[in-house]
């Protein structure tokens, strides 16, 4: 049996999010208080794909109850699974300024940036136990069910690396691993004929592939990445992003996100779901 659980900050996509897993065929349940959760297989023993939603207003009191409500789901031969969906705060203020609701958190003495920040500390128990984050401040709802498909199709057994680019001008993807800043590479942006093309397109590939610190920025990153990957996945991690970005996400970033894709890829690692993201020109 699949045991997935969706939660994150109140706005961030969860409802959606259990709408396209329905569609994956899981059996759906929103809101239910996490302390239900170990009764929760016995009483749908015919289903073999479960996700429940949970929020901030259903949490346990104390910390401790969330791994001792895991040990109970494992005792009974279960693997549960955290998606933890995120959203920066200023997608979330606009999200709820043009939907019109209220924050669960937010009272006549308590600000909706109260609540916000409230509720992240309140759910950092549940993020720690996340295997799966998405940052959905930026996403579509295609680009949720493609991340969820893509998340459903992985082996249970595979550690999952998305190498993602980003602009800095749009804010900082918040399911980062690492972030690596190269807007100190040289910027085709000021080459008019470059301009509007992108680190996909041949001219800007030329551009970048004769500048040595940019070679030299490659080698870094993959030596980096080569090092220390084997420790991570001794860690039992299983699903990583390393963002890469530049000011607006067209051209610096793109190459050498595409660069440490192929990379990796030709180094062909056993073990290793490589995924690669243009946020900013999806």
């Amino acid at each position: 049996m699949k045991f997935l659980i969706i939660t994150g900050r109140s706005g961030s996509g969860k409802s959606h999010c259990l709408h396209l897993l329905e569609d994956l065929g899981y059996y759906c349940i929103d809101n239910l208080p996490l302390s239900l959760l170990p009764s929760l297989p016995q009483h749908l023993r015919d289903k073999t794909k479960i996700a429940v939603g949970v929020d901030v207003r259903n949490l346990p009191s104390d910390p401790q109850m969330f791994s001792n409500i895991f040990d109970q789901l494992t005792s009974q031969k279960l693997e549960p699974t955290v998606l933890y969906l995120d959203t920066s705060n200023k997608v979330l203020l606009e999200r709820f300024s043009s939907t019109r609701r209220k924050h669960p958190l937010s009272n006549a003495d308590t600000s909706l940036l109260e609540a916000l920040s409230t509720e992240l500390e309140l759910l950092e128990p549940l993020q720690q136990l996340a295997k799966y984050r998405i940052d959905t401040s930026r996403l579509s709802i295609h680009d949720l069910q493609r991340q969820l498909k893509e998340m459903e199709g992985a082996d249970a057994h595979t550690v999952t690396i998305l190498f993602q680019s980003f602009g800095f001008k749009y804010g900082l993807p918040t399911d980062s691993d690492y972030v690596f800043d190269v807007r100190c590479l040289a910027n085709p942006y000021w080459d008019k004929s470059l301009r509007a093309l992108t680190g996909l397109d041949d001219k800007v590939i030329n551009f970048f592939s004769e500048n040595d610190d940019v070679k030299k920025m490659l080698g870094d990153l993959s030596t980096f990445l080569e090092n220390w990957l084997p420790l991570y996945r001794k860690d039992n991690r299983n699903y990583m992003t390393f963002s890469v970005g530049c000011t607006g996400g067209q051209h610096r970033s793109v190459y050498i996100a595409n660069c440490l894709y192929e990379h990796f890829k030709n180094l062909a690692p056993e073990g290793l779901d490589l995924q690669l993201r243009h946020r900013e020109l999806n």
